[in-house]
């Protein structure tokens, strides 16, 4: 724990700013969004302690977890339910890395849904309806993901900054 107030300001302000490049991450899945969001928060415990910095600490974690599961779970389920198998998968991710080099950090993006769209496409004996109406619901999927991971991060954030509010006015 930190004994001074000073000390206490300028740790709680540099995870606040891990905290909002945590919450970047999670829309640009460049950075591991939610990773960053609980280690921060956890850090922000034992730096500043106390019974409403931890309590906050907690409560921001435990969203950060289900936001970060929630994501996981709701895309995996659409990919297993539209039947597209690792492959595809793996073949976008790539698609997609190739693409935020060239185009940052849309690329991403894009080529994840191009590369996911052309091996649907290659699996699918080159039919493109199917191949497309696969990986559209794969990357609503995937959107409604981010969506949820992301509110739950930006509520972690909020519990944080509610708590330092409270920490350092009271």
């Amino acid at each position: 724990m930190l004994e001074s107030a000073a000390a206490e300001g300028l740790a709680t302000a540099l995870i606040g700013l891990a905290l909002v490049l945590g919450v970047v991450g999670v829309i640009l899945p460049v950075l591991p969004g939610s990773l960053i969001i609980i280690l921060g928060l956890l850090t922000w415990g034992v730096l500043v302690g106390g019974p409403l910095v931890w309590t906050a600490a907690v409560i921001g974690v435990v969203l950060a977890i289900c936001g970060w599961s929630a994501s996981t779970v709701l895309t995996g389920r659409a990919l297993h339910r539209e039947g597209i198998p690792r492959g595809p998968i793996l073949i976008a991710v790539v698609v997609a890395l190739v693409g935020m080099i060239l185009l940052p950090p849309l690329g991403l993006f894009i080529g994840f849904a191009a590369g996911l769209f052309g091996a649907e496409a290659v699996r699918r004996d080159y039919d493109f309806r199917a191949a497309g109406a696969a990986s559209l619901k794969a990357l609503r999927a995937m959107g409604l993901g981010i969506l949820v991971e992301f509110a739950l991060a930006g509520t972690a954030v909020s519990v944080f900054v509610l708590a330092a509010v409270i920490h350092f006015l009271f």
